[in-house]
């Protein structure tokens, strides 16, 4: 029965008119954009609906409560699916000063813009685009992922900010995945995590739909599934009929009565019409119906066949009183116990205020460190773990971790209270991942997304493994912290397989990834100063293995230029150089000195300190002109790393000190020597860039 007929609707005739709803929507969707994935959407219609109406703790008048459940698409393919359900559950819109507005997140016109220029609707979920979309999901993996560092993060609230008499963080995480998500490596990573630390607040529901891209899952995955998540420490449970309510309701009341470990549901669902009989290849392969199928499909479902974007009004009404009804009341119950809160505990709640602001505390800066300058200096991995230390001091909702390299990467919180995040101890702000960069990086953004500014860390070679995690932060605009140690040939005789030299030319290339590598331990500082600041970029802070000298800036420019991400270090009296050395990181040193000899003999020069690209293209002309006078055009650039890009610097004439081929293994003043990152090096390409003029 549909909208207009007569007939009052039994329970469960409006259950399956709702589901229908979102399934003629996807459909619709689909066929109207004719690009798209049909097929989950159809098939998982039950499952998702019977989540939201009847277990997800969510408020759709307010997306941003801060105790709701979070619901993760990783099958991000699925995507009518969410957006059909945000937009039955008339999820409001949130604008950029968080206030939560009258108008939906998703209205109808959006469903009909689905996949085109300028939507909230794009072909993937997007969080910074669509309000409710909780976190950025696609390739495949990536969700589950995020997951993790969601119940990460909720378990860590609980135990810092729950009281005896007020409950204020209990919230779960629901994720829904394919086997395309458990093939992907990093779904094994993440529930091998999930499953170690006991996250009984995880629960994932895996569309077993036996499809994949190509063809029958079977060609590729035959793997028992259900052993290897017991194996892992998880409840699993299991639903054989998508479209069985009842069994789906009891799935989810067991995950919920289990308080000891994560839950996987696995869902036996059929690709296409729903029915446990029929199955689409169109949709599975994701590709639109057709209007004759459409129609078909329509008649199947008892669908008036020529009907488009057709929302009955009972379906309306239905979510109103579900989801709807449910989410206000438990909501205005939590927020009448925390306006208690907020009375007995006001600091508390003022930085529960913040977090979720992405704003900092009063004196967030003080007590950093100052470095004395030191020609035998310290390693920039040193200084970091100090001004991190610092810092995390003051903002006490920085957290994070290394993969399995604390030690080396010198990340580990050592003040009084900082503790370990454990199994079943959630409290401390260590985290320990084990040597598992890919979920690593994803669980950062999970923790960010839920209003931490959580860290994760490993060798520079290796955020290769961490490539897809840092592009979603960047695309979703959230400030997560990436902090990477041994960061060129200076790792010596580990050899080319740890030597990272590519990898700078690829972060700068990634839109929105503020890359950080400072060239002394006060550029370090300065460095986590622009960091703690970042409220809608990720970042990647570059540090080295080896000792570089603390300069001395009572003879150089402060380092406070790093918040320019270039600035002049030392010139050339009047500002009037012959040639400009510009550097960043270790190299920095070595540009000092070069600078020194070439004025001993006369020759003027200017260093530029470049610990930044985005932050210095961030800057206005004028400023630009006056660390690269356009008139000077004998300049030479010198990175222990691939040359790719520093022509925007050094100009047609310039010349580049750099890495032209891969590493070696050797001891480290071996391989300065050999690929000419020294003194005389510098000195002899400053002189030819004159030359050449």
């Amino acid at each position: 029965m549909v909208a207009g007929e007569q007939a009052v609707l039994t329970a469960q005739q409006l259950d399956t008119l709702c589901i229908n709803t979102i399934r003629t929507l996807s459909i619709d969707a689909v066929q109207q954009a004719n690009s798209g994935h049909p097929g989950a959407p159809m098939g998982l219609a039950p499952v998702t609906y019977c989540l939201w109406q009847e277990f997800l703790r969510y408020d759709p008048q307010d997306p941003t409560w801060l105790n709701r459940d979070r619901f993760v698409l990783s099958n991000g393919h699925a995507s009518m699916l969410l957006y059909s359900m945000l937009h039955l559950a008339e999820v409001r819109e949130v604008d950029e000063h968080n206030q939560v507005l009258k108008e939906l997140s998703v209205p109808i016109e959006e469903i009909k813009r689905f996949r085109q220029l300028g939507s909230r609707t794009p072909g993937h979920p997007e969080s910074h685009l669509t309000t409710g979309v909780e976190t950025t999901t696609g390739p495949l993996g990536q969700g589950v992922g995020n997951s993790v560092g969601m119940a990460i993060a909720s378990k860590w609230l609980a135990a810092n900010f729950n009281r005896p008499e007020f409950e204020t963080f209990n919230y779960n995480i629901y994720t829904l995945c394919s086997d395309g998500d458990l093939m992907e490596g990093i779904g094994g990573e993440a529930a091998s995590l999930a499953g170690h630390l006991k996250l009984s607040n995880l629960c994932w529901i895996y569309d077993h739909n036996s499809i994949t891209l190509d063809g029958p899952a079977d060609w590729s995955f035959s793997e028992d599934v259900i052993t290897r998540f017991i194996g892992y420490g998880w409840n699993v449970t299991r639903v054989h009929d998508a479209n069985d309510l009842e069994m789906l309701a009891r799935a989810f009341r067991v995950f919920q009565n289990t308080k000891d470990r994560p839950t996987l549901i696995v869902v036996d669902s059929h690709i296409g019409y729903g029915s446990p009989h029929k199955q689409d290849s169109n949709a599975a392969h994701g590709e639109p119906l057709g209007e004759e199928e459409v129609r078909l499909v329509k008649r199947f479902y008892g669908w008036p066949e020529d009907a488009k974007f057709l929302v009955p009004e009972e379906v309306r009404e239905r979510f109103r009183e579900g989801v709807g009804r449910r989410g206000r009341d438990l909501r205005a119950k939590w927020s009448q116990g925390f306006e208690q809160y907020r009375k007995k505990y006001p600091e508390l709640a003022d930085q529960l205020h913040r977090m979720q602001r992405r704003e900092l505390p009063d004196g967030w800066d003080k007590n950093l460190p100052a470095f004395p300058a030191d020609a035998k200096g310290v390693a920039t991995r040193e200084s970091s773990g100090k001004v991190l230390n610092a810092l995390a001091q003051n903002v006490p909702w920085i957290m994070g971790g290394s993969a399995d390299l604390a030690t080396s990467n010198k990340t580990t919180l050592k003040f009084e209270g900082a503790g370990d995040f454990n199994t079943g101890e959630y409290g401390g702000r260590n985290l320990h991942f084990g040597v598992r960069e890919h979920v690593m990086g994803a669980s950062v953004n999970g923790m960010v997304v839920s209003g931490l500014r959580a860290f994760g860390a490993t060798f520079f070679n290796f955020s290769d493994y961490m490539k897809a995690s840092m592009r979603l932060a960047a695309l979703m605009e959230i400030p997560s912290i990436f902090i990477f140690t041994h960061d060129s040939i200076g790792v010596g005789e580990d050899g080319p397989t740890h030597q990272p030299v590519e990898q700078l030319a690829g972060l700068r290339a990634m839109p929105n990834m503020i890359v950080l590598r400072p060239g002394d331990a006060n550029e370090v500082v300065e460095a986590w100063k622009v960091i703690a600041q970042l409220q809608t970029q990720p970042v990647s802070l570059v540090l080295t293995r080896q000792a570089l000298p603390t300069l001395d800036r009572s003879k150089y420019a402060p380092a406070a230029g790093v918040a320019k991400g270039a600035y002049v270090l030392a010139d050339a009296p009047g500002g009037k150089p012959e040639v400009i050395l510009m550097a960043t990181g270790s190299e920095l040193g070595l540009c000092v000195e070069a600078y020194e000899k070439l004025k001993g003999e006369g020759i003027k020069a200017r260093v530029v300190s470049m610990p930044s690209w985005e932050l210095f293209e961030a800057q206005d002309e004028a400023y630009k002109k006056s660390v690269f006078p356009p008139e000077v055009t004998a300049r030479v650039s010198v990175e222990m790393a691939a040359t790719l890009g520093w022509e925007r610097y050094v100009g047609l004439k310039g010349r580049k000190i750099g890495m032209t081929r891969f590493g070696a293994s050797a001891p480290l003043k071996d391989l300065l020597k050999f690929f000419g990152f020294t003194v005389n090096h510098v000195v002899d390409e400053a002189k030819a860039a004159i030359a050449q003029r």
